[in-house]
């Protein structure tokens, strides 16, 4: 199929209708503007680039049924299931992962690991939480920006960490260990630690790429096998991939090349000032407001400063945050940094409503503030000591995002 044909007829049928709408009656139509969507490429793709964008666009968009490889137990059947609009999940879309409480590595894999399987075909048992395990609740990120984050140098994540906390703010960050595919290629200066190299994707930072991270979806959210994983989840056995491995590269490739979110109101007084709280109660100690990439073959990514609002560092957040779960090295309390950037737009793909933190525990974001512990407790305490126009103004700030 000729995917750049289909995107110009769909283009062109798009005008027809606009054209019809906008000559009966202009106030029928409402575009939203740029900072209003998450999904999107970001600016500076080649043509051949822009057709691998739409490729993996309708990959992701893709239902799975029986026939087409999906289970027998499986998540969901799609991508856009779990990120409807490229945004986040919600409480019926939330995964469900599953292991021990120390880092000697996942002892259940052979029996479903790490994620659970809760829907099957018919004929078939949804899989069950096997006993001894212990289990988090993950609730579905956001896929826009991920290219950006892919193309922070190591050395820039390890230079951020500070394990003994040596400038004294109660903030410490570490990177995640992982042990990483054979299929995930590091770059020539990726940094290693007794043949482990950094995660910097999902909740605990436990995948190394977005290959790394895709391949896991359609295997354990779908039970997809592809050559990069030709292991059947529910069987264990070795079968004949049931994606190609060309539409994985465009999945990858879209993921990678989907825009950064584009704050909005920048310029309005309340959220500059909530801004400016924002870095004064030292919600940048995790959040960073500025990262850079290093190279990257895909042009427009390269040599980038951006502003996700993360370090992608793990870090202590408290006993209440404590699920007595892990992957990697992190330890059960620790969680990776996530991004705020499209914190504001998060309703518009969790049906209206907001659900924060690693499960989706806080519907607001003052609540999802309030539950930071640990190494976040400063920063949380010194919100609570705000006036309520300083809180007014920094969760304004937040929304902006």
């Amino acid at each position: 199929m000729n995917y750049l044909n289909v995107f110009l007829n769909k283009s062109f049928l798009l005008i027809i209708i606009c054209f019809f709408l906008f000559s009966c009656d202009a106030s029928y139509v409402e575009i939203p503007s740029d900072d209003e969507l998450l999904d999107g490429p970001i600016d500076g793709l080649s043509n051949s680039e822009s057709a691998q964008f739409l490729r993996g666009d309708v990959a992701v968009n893709e239902v799975f049924t029986r026939e087409t490889g999906l289970g027998p137990t499986f998540v969901g059947t799609s991508c856009i299931n779990c990120h409807a609009g490229d945004g986040k999940g919600h409480l019926f879309t939330t995964l469900t992962r599953f292991g021990q409480i120390d880092e000697t590595g996942n002892q259940f894999l052979n029996q479903g690991g790490p994620q659970l399987q809760n829907r099957a075909l018919p004929g078939y048992l949804p899989e069950q939480i096997p006993a001894g395990a212990t289990f988090s609740k993950f609730t579905p990120p956001a896929f826009t920006g991920l290219g950006f984050l892919q193309y922070v140098s190591d050395t820039d994540l390890i230079q951020m960490t500070d394990p003994d906390d040596s400038n004294g703010d109660g903030i410490s960050g570490t990177v995640n260990w992982i042990t990483i595919p054979d299929y995930s290629i590091p770059t020539s200066n990726a940094i290693t630690q007794n043949g482990k190299y950094i995660g910097r994707y999902g909740k605990k930072a436990s995948a190394f790429d977005l290959l790394h991270q895709t391949v896991n979806a359609y295997s354990q959210d779908m039970g997809i096998t592809s050559l990069f994983n030709p292991i059947d989840h529910y069987s264990n056995v070795e079968i004949d991939p049931e994606i190609s491995t060309a539409k994985v590269n465009d999945v990858v490739f879209y993921l990678n090349t989907l825009k950064a979110p584009i704050q909005r109101n920048q310029n309005d007084a309340a959220v500059i000032r909530g801004k400016n709280i924002f870095n004064q109660i030292n919600c940048t100690g995790c959040h960073k407001s500025e990262l850079k990439t290093g190279y990257s073959r895909i042009g427009p990514l390269s040599y980038k400063t951006f502003a996700p609002y993360t370090d992608l560092l793990l870090h202590d957040m408290g006993s209440a945050l404590d699920d007595g779960y892990t992957e990697g090295s992190a330890k059960t309390f620790e969680w990776r940094t996530p991004p705020l950037w499209g914190i504001g737009l998060s309703e518009n793909s969790q049906g209206g409503n907001l659900f924060l933190m690693h499960d989706g525990r806080a519907k607001t974001i003052e609540q999802a503030i309030l539950l930071h512990g640990g190494e976040g407790e400063q920063s949380r305490n010194s919100f609570e000591k705000l006036s309520k126009d300083d809180k007014e103004a920094l969760l304004k700030f937040i929304k902006s995002l």
